[in-house]
């Protein structure tokens, strides 16, 4: 059973959209190291997280006093219980970790960015439910503050270059996300901003403003000269050219695809073709070496419970002979192998393993949405901080893909909700006295 949403709540949905918008976009970009004063930029990171993350509890009240019931369950259980269970064998480690406070300033950011998730997603869910044939999508919100993200790297680029600019390999290369933030992150954030915005070239007759953000964010995506991101952005639309039934839209994504990529290997893949860096490639830049040393000599001294989270050492920085100084070890999965052990990362792989198969159980729509964010997110788990990492919007978007999975309608009233609907919604009345 699902409710109609009438015209007249045109203006609450118009509403509700922009505030959704609004605090997801100021959630994502408390992510960003927007100034250099450390504690300007602790200050937004934790206390302005927290400020987003009781927002979306009030927004989820405002749905539910306007004209909805907490009616939601819950289905696919086993993706949020085994990462409730990371969580908690996360904060246990707080006891045996080589810095519980860096350990424990971590939990809490993730911790926040899972209550905001829970809440922004059950909003969505309450929305499907009351107000039937609703325009609000996760997808079309996400792609947006990627946008709009994207597009302040884009200005700031030819403004303040000394800002959005990082330089590498001696000064040689120029890689967009300066101390802002780290040009691989800002290309995860772009291949995840593809993946949703595809989605609106499906659904909106008018395609060229779509079209447009799409070309905003492959150029900045381009001047990250993140690879692992322009291989996940192309993942992503030839998996939509595979599901795609509109044989135009299909033929001209491809084409598009088919001329950039021949440049876009060279330049940002093979580097013009410099020697050292295809050597760069075969170590994935230093990371293979760091790995098998990580192995070798750091996870024999805490095998089974790790150093505490996010922690890979007993000192701030884990380094061997042969190696580079690192404090994170740009993989999710061997960052949960180090913080938490073996047993972290059966519970990760294990938390995984569910998150997936639920995807392909969810409707066609939510199936494409779900897997076209996803593995842009898993590929930067791979290289960089991940799902599982140091807090980053990573984390987030896949804490948003976990509960997008997780809730369903129980078609249940009672009696206080019945009479909260009879005051709020009159026209419902009629319709509920019929089930």
């Amino acid at each position: 059973m699902v409710f109609e949403a009438l015209p007249q709540h045109d203006q609450f949905l118009k509403q509700t959209n922009k505030y959704l918008f609004i605090i997801l976009f100021l959630m994502v970009g408390c992510f960003f190291t927007w100034s250099e004063n450390v504690n300007i930029t602790r200050a937004i990171k934790v206390v302005g997280r927290m400020g987003v993350m009781i927002s979306s509890i009030v927004m989820y009240r405002r749905i539910i006093k306007y004209g909805g019931a907490d009616t939601l369950n819950y289905k696919n259980t086993f993706s949020p219980i085994l990462y409730l269970i990371y969580l908690f064998l996360g904060f246990l480690s707080f006891g045996w970790s080589t810095n519980p406070g860096f350990s424990a300033l971590q939990w809490f950011m993730t911790f926040q960015s899972f209550v905001f998730s829970y809440y922004f997603i059950k909003s969505i869910k309450v929305l499907d439910t009351y107000f039937e044939g609703h325009s609000i999508r996760l997808y079309n919100l996400l792609g947006n503050t990627v946008f709009y993200l994207i597009l302040i790297f884009v200005i700031g680029m030819w403004v303040d270059p000394d800002t959005f600019f990082r330089l590498t390999h001696g000064g040689e290369e120029a890689r967009l996300g300066g101390i802002i933030m780290n040009p691989n992150e800002l290309g995860m954030l772009a291949g995840v901003g593809v993946a949703c915005l595809i989605f609106d070239l499906y659904r909106f007759k008018s395609k060229t403003w779509t079209i447009i953000k799409l070309l905003v964010i492959f150029y900045a995506l381009f001047m990250t000269g993140s690879r692992s991101s322009l291989i996940g952005a192309v993942l992503i639309i030839f998996f939509h050219i595979n599901q795609t039934k509109q044989q135009g839209l299909k033929l001209a994504i491809m084409g598009g695809v088919l001329l950039v990529i021949p440049f876009a290997v060279n330049e940002v893949i093979l580097k013009g073709g410099d020697k050292e860096r295809l050597e760069e490639i075969l170590t994935l830049t230093g990371r293979l070496p760091f790995w098998q040393a990580l192995i070798n000599e750091g996870l024999p001294r805490e095998p089974l419970l790790g150093f505490g989270f996010m922690r890979i050492d007993y000192k701030e920085y884990f380094q061997s002979t042969h190696t580079y100084p690192g404090k994170m070890t740009h993989n999710t999965f061997m960052q949960v192998l180090m913080n938490l052990g073996f047993i972290g990362l059966f519970v990760a792989l294990l938390q995984v393993f569910f998150t997936i198969a639920a995807f392909f159980e969810e409707n066609n729509e939510n199936k494409l949405m779900l897997i076209g964010i996803f593995i842009p997110i898993v590929i930067n788990s791979f290289t960089e901080f991940g799902i599982f990492g140091e807090s980053n919007y990573g984390i987030l978007f896949y804490q948003l893909l976990i509960f997008a999975i997780i809730f369903k309608n129980k078609f249940h009233l009672t009696p206080t909700q019945r009479l909260h609907l009879k005051k709020t919604r009159p026209e419902l009345i009629n319709l509920l006295s019929k089930n």
